[in-house]
């Protein structure tokens, strides 16, 4: 028997729901988060920070559009990030020649928390990597990143359903 064409073990009945892919990724998720928070904690940042940081530091100056697609994370999520960041005084806005373009760029306080975030971010990194593997980690990366495009091309499909619905609905409506 298949289930959104997932084929379910023998036995299984279609109306039982199939294993969350979700919940677990998200469990695994928040786990590495406060082990890479706990070992950064010294340096103030928080591992989403630290990331933030990293990707300017990297880059030289980002825009908003830069950083959602480097870092895979929304707007809302992102703004409410640099927004902190900024009041901390480790990054600032850097002008752009299209004025509308929001830029950032490490402060000489960002630089400095980076530099002393790195080597914590490192022992998180061995952590990590001498439990699991580094070839367990690059196949299980090579897998993630697949699910994420997936997931990532299934959203834009559904979001540019959504907006043709609503005119076709209306079409038929007007008939």
């Amino acid at each position: 028997m298949t289930r959104h064409g997932i084929r379910l073990p023998a036995g299984q009945d279609l109306g039982r729901l199939s294993p969350c892919v979700c919940n677990p990724l998200r469990m695994v998720t928040r786990a590495v988060t406060q082990l890479y928070d706990d070992v950064l904690r010294p340096s103030g940042l928080r591992v989403t920070q630290f990331s933030i940081l990293a990707t300017i530091g990297r880059i030289g100056e980002a825009n908003l559009k830069q950083l959602e697609d480097t870092l895979a994370i929304d707007q809302t999520t992102l703004t409410r990030s640099l927004n902190l960041l900024e009041r901390d005084g480790v990054i600032e806005r850097a002008s752009h020649p299209d004025g509308r373009i929001k830029a950032m760029r490490l402060t000489s306080k960002g630089r400095g928390a980076l530099k002393v975030a790195r080597p914590l971010w490192a022992q998180a990194q061995d952590k990590v990597l001498r439990e699991l593997g580094t070839k367990a980690w690059a196949e299980a990366q090579r897998r993630l990143n697949h699910l994420r495009h997936v997931a990532v091309k299934k959203r834009r499909l559904g979001r540019k359903r959504r907006r043709v619905r609503p005119s076709s609905a209306l079409r038929r409506t007007r008939l």
